[in-house]
């Protein structure tokens, strides 16, 4: 009798990536998910014999080995097994044999050989069959990653298209982003991006090992969808002069930025704010099937001396000073993922912060979390991993200073315990409406329980300072209250292009005359509070009548803003009022300014697999010529890659209308996201969904 041999596979793709979940990954690649068996067929050169023995090797990373369960050998066999690596004969049918592989739902994740082992005929060799792809599967209870509610998944597992929060406080604003997991080549860029991190090139055996557990996982994608230390995928940059790279607001989405990184020989893409390092990162997630949603936090805390509070400076000019390390921006975005954490306890499961901005070093490398979003809310500051610092971001103080340059000295100014961390946001699962979960983060703000958890907080960061210092957070700081308030108000549209009207408010507190001499300045920045250069200034002295209010006009042209303002379309006023021998009042407010509108809209029902044209259009609002204007347009499952078209330069006040197509290849609900850029307007974003019928 011949020697037994395998001739042909057939790995049943189709219906394994069906009852897998992963068929909406493009390609034929067979990709499973753990804790979940899945069965292929083989033809032999003859049948099956009682002399003849069969096995199956599956096995991961450069250096397999079954102790480090990296590898499993495991015998054909007819029962069901429980729990690891098993091989079951579903049938055996003249000389083919149909056979369902189980892993175990905590294998690590990634490439796999799967090899077979055959005794026969006193011959024993191996023969390898083929490589899958094994995911996390949070549709089964045993793995960490277990969602159990249907929509959720849906939305955070299986959306490929999102919305993220951006903006101030006074005015949210959204991008669309295109996550696009599922897209050509994408998984394998994912996949790839493990294969070049620190860890792995230091030790490859021990980190495709722990591969198995999301915690791991997620750290070490914080530290690689960032460019600092490890070549990982995005080099970020907040200087307002983007030369050599994209303005971060440009970007639709993740899938231009991974496939560049793996185009460029694995360097850095350039450039990155935190949102793109937040949408990237949610891509990453997603593909390895980890829940995974982009959260924003408006009035982020960037503290860097672990304190709880955060200093800003402003000179006596009321010029605000980058004096100091800590920040306040005006929105942070970040990511949470869906797993268990066995390290801490079942209480802090759930919701856990991944950060990949490189904002601060943790364990020497600019990464950041998992970080358990219940420790964050109960001020467990001394659980893994980087709690002080996200702790921070949504309940510092911030402590004005001002600084007379004079003497080099400063004096603290006013102390604020409630404007830090609001409105954190995310979408809404299956709508485009933002959900507030600021209360996942922290207590109502003033309550009780948020006192005693901040009081929690420092006394585990600072045992010496936590007695009694905690206290005066909540009092206003020593010394006379304030004579007068400030406030500035907008008294007319915000519009790029348009001079901006504001008016400083005023108001006399007490029952007697007050002469306020008034600095005031504003100043183009950056969202995370760069100061890019100073548009405006003005002094005046008012004098005020008891409880008298007055309005002061502010009027900054576009002449004087035009040339400094950046994408982000922000103006920071501020103003300090000084009464003879009191305390400076510091009045600030950052402005956005809207862009014009740029409208899409899709001329025909969409159909699976025929061309559609889209419109768009845009009116040129200036009295002047744009020119260098570009659109750029992508959207999973509506067209492959993304499509950038020239647009003809606009005479003053002209309006343009640009013509595309488009080529669906899924049903259902897609976004389409157009980015319109010009000399005059650097990123103008616009979305729109569209119904795609078989």
């Amino acid at each position: 009798m011949t020697a037994l041999e395998p001739q042909s596979i057939n790995w049943q793709v189709t219906s394994n990536r069906q009852a897998h979940r992963t068929d909406r990954f493009s390609g034929q690649q067979l990709t499973v998910r753990r804790g979940q068996p899945f069965s292929f067929s083989m033809i032999l050169n003859r049948s099956l014999d009682s002399g003849d023995s069969l096995g199956f090797i599956a096995s991961t990373g450069p250096y397999p080995s079954e102790s480090a369960r990296t590898k499993a050998v495991v015998p054909l066999s007819s029962g069901i097994s429980r729990g690891g690596w098993s091989a079951q004969l579903v049938s055996n049918k003249d000389n083919v044999l149909t056979i369902s592989i189980s892993s175990p739902a905590n294998a690590p994740i990634g490439w796999y050989t799967l090899s077979t082992q055959i005794s026969s005929q006193g011959n024993d060799f191996v023969q390898k069959l083929g490589t899958f792809i094994l995911l996390f599967n949070p549709w089964v209870q045993e793995d960490g990653v277990f969602m159990s509610n249907h929509a959720e998944r849906e939305e955070y597992v299986q959306e490929d298209a999102g919305i993220i929060y951006v903006g101030s406080t006074n005015r949210i604003g959204m991008v669309g982003w295109n996550f696009g997991q599922f897209e050509e080549g994408i998984l394998d860029i994912c996949l790839s991006i493990l294969d070049h991190s620190l860890n792995f090139r230091r030790d490859p055996a021990t980190d495709v090992a722990r591969r198995s557990d999301p915690k791991y996982v997620g750290r070490v994608l914080s530290a690689m969808v960032n460019g600092n230390d490890d070549n990982g995928v995005i080099s970020g940059n907040w200087s307002g002069s983007y030369t050599g790279g994209r303005d971060p607001r440009n970007w639709n989405g993740s899938v231009e930025i991974l496939k560049e990184w793996k185009r460029s020989g694995f360097r850095p893409v350039r450039y990155g704010q935190c949102w793109v390092f937040a949408g990237t990162l949610n891509t990453v997630l997603r593909s390895f099937g980890i829940p995974s949603r982009v959260v924003t936090n408006f009035n982020s805390a960037h503290d860097t001396d672990r304190n709880l509070s955060v200093d800003v400076y402003y000179d006596a000019y009321g010029r605000p000073m980058d004096k100091g390390s800590d920040s306040v921006w005006n929105f942070h975005v970040w990511n949470e993922g869906w797993f268990v954490r066995t390290d801490l306890g079942p209480s802090y499961s759930g919701w856990q912060v991944l950060d990949a901005t490189p904002q601060e070093r943790s364990q020497g490398v600019f990464q950041c979390g998992p970080a358990s979003v219940t420790a964050v809310r109960e001020g467990d500051v001394n659980l893994d991993f980087d709690m002080p610092f996200v702790f921070a971001e949504v309940n510092a103080d911030r402590i004005t200073w001002i600084h007379d340059a004079r003497n080099n000295t400063q004096k603290q100014n006013s102390t604020d315990a409630r404007s830090i961390g609001r409105y954190i946001s995310t979408k809404a699962v299956g709508s485009n409406s933002r959900m507030d979960i600021t209360e996942k983060y922290k207590y109502p703000e003033g309550s009780s329980q948020e006192r005693q958890v901040f009081e929690k907080a420092l006394g585990k960061l600072k045992p010496r300072m936590a007695f009694g210092a905690t206290s005066a957070r909540h009092l206003e700081r020593e010394g006379r209250e304030p004579s007068i308030s400030g406030k500035f108000k907008v008294t007319g549209i915000l519009e790029v292009g348009k001079e901006v009207n504001m008016a400083l408010i005023l108001k006399n507190l007490t029952s007697d005359m007050k002469t306020v001499t008034v600095n005031m300045t504003a100043w183009t920045i950056v969202y995370n509070g760069t100061l890019v250069h100073e548009v405006w200034k003005d002094s005046v002295t008012i004098s005020l009548d008891p409880e008298e209010e007055i309005q002061h006009p502010v009027k900054i042209t576009y002449a004087q803003y035009e040339k400094y303002l950046k994408a982000d379309n922000m103006i920071r006023t501020t103003a300090v009022c000084q009464v003879s021998d009191e305390a400076e009042v510091v009045v600030e407010r950052d402005i956005i300014l809207d862009n014009p509108s740029l409208t899409l809209e899709v001329l025909d029902q969409a159909r699976v697999q025929q061309p559609v044209n889209v419109q768009m259009l845009f009116s040129n609002p200036l009295d002047e010529p744009v020119k260098d204007c570009v659109l750029m347009v992508e959207g999973s499952g509506l067209l492959l890659g993304s499509l950038r078209i020239d647009v003809p330069t606009l005479r003053p006040k002209e309006r343009s209308r640009v013509r595309f197509e488009i080529l669906p290849t899924r049903s259902g609900t897609k976004q389409l996201l157009a980015d319109f850029s010009c000399n005059k307007f650097p990123a103008i974003k616009a979305m729109l969904s569209i119904d795609v019928a078989e």
